[in-house]
């Protein structure tokens, strides 16, 4: 497939069609070459289209469901009982070739649970890992795996995660070889638990891996790394912290220059300033997390995300299909394999 073609679950997530329009409408404009297919009630995404003028129908299919998965539906109902949705629908385009990736904001849980069952897992993965990227002082982001998917995981599993998100930082970022860490309590080879260690040694003795070892969670956006590897409790709860710790510094920041008329005036000098520190540090410009190690491209979507946000998951799953992600990730998995073999032996 030549032309990139991207399914978009347009019901998913809090706004639905009222949000993934416009974003599609912005990434049309962004890629021109791009095609869309639309999945979902198509009466309102016929209504989004006409609202927000979107003219190049030529590049845009539109495909009815006859269900949603609502945001709270536990994902084994999901999965069982809605087969007609808009999330399977589009994970099944891309099953079955007819797209190259898969955007969508829904329930997270059953858009694991549904991309498994539905694309199957790479050769030589257990389970698919979230990874996100988030900002640094340097080298503008860092690669955060996994943020919630595998609460507990062994060597082997943190081994796939690193090989995973190493390739993904090459392709995204076009870096030769990204500096991979694993995270802990102390940078000493003798800190943390068992499995940490045992995975340490594991991801080290990889071909073709820059492992520069532990790293300390105060380190994460020093940008010393390209990627960072973690268990799913633990990722999920640095990005969440990361997250609460960006809203607390721009309700203070807005605090501390309304004190009195000449913060205030501090507050308009430093215009430029706070607007360059609050673009960097925007969530909506990180939006857009991949559920790797799947046969295809799966692109999580905030729930709550504006249409900015959802513009940004679209390029991630455009530049993704370019790239041709899953494909050079089992190349290194083959690679990998006899030393992830005697792991779990």
């Amino acid at each position: 497939m030549t032309q990139v073609i991207i399914a978009i679950d347009c019901m998913g997530g809090d706004f639905g069609p009222s949000v993934t329009i416009p974003a599609v409408k912005k990434a049309l404009l962004a890629h021109p070459k791009v095609s869309f297919q639309l999945f979902g009630d198509s009466q309102l995404i016929n209504q989004e289209l006409n609202h927000h003028r979107v003219k190049s129908q030529s590049q845009i299919q539109i495909f009815q469901s006859e269900d949603d998965v609502k945001m709270d539906d536990p994902p084994a109902l999901a999965l069982k009982n809605k087969k007609k949705s808009s999330m399977r629908l589009a994970l099944e385009a891309v099953r079955d070739g007819r797209a190259n990736a898969c955007v969508s904001a829904g329930n997270t849980g059953a858009l694991m649970g549904i991309s498994r069952f539905i694309l199957k897992m790479l050769p030589g993965i257990d389970r698919p890992a979230i990874i996100s990227a988030i900002p640094t002082l340097i080298n503008d982001h860092v690669y955060l795996l996994d943020l919630g998917a595998n609460v507990e995981c062994d060597e082997k599993r943190l081994a796939q995660f690193a090989i995973m998100g190493n390739e993904l930082a090459k392709c995204l970022d076009n870096i030769e070889e990204p500096t991979v860490g694993l995270l802990n309590v102390g940078e000493e080879e003798i800190k943390g638990h068992e499995k940490l260690r045992k995975a340490s040694e594991l991801i080290g003795s990889l071909d073709s891996m820059n492992y520069a070892g532990f790293v300390e969670g105060n380190k994460i956006f020093s940008g010393d790394y390209q990627v960072v590897v973690t268990d799913g409790f633990t990722g999920n709860n640095v990005l969440k912290a990361s997250e609460g710790l960006s809203h607390y510094l721009s309700i203070k920041i807005k605090k501390a220059f309304e004190r009195n008329w000449w913060t205030r005036l501090c507050g308009l000098l430093a215009k430029p300033v706070i607007g360059a520190f609050k673009a960097e540090i925007n969530p909506e410009k990180y939006n857009g997390a991949c559920l790797i190690g799947l046969r295809g491209i799966v692109i999580k979507s905030h729930g709550s995300a504006n249409i900015n946000a959802t513009f940004c998951a679209i390029e991630e799953a455009v530049q993704q299909s370019h790239e041709k992600l899953p494909q050079k990730i089992r190349d290194q998995l083959e690679r990998a394999s006899g030393k992830l073999s005697d792991a779990s032996a």
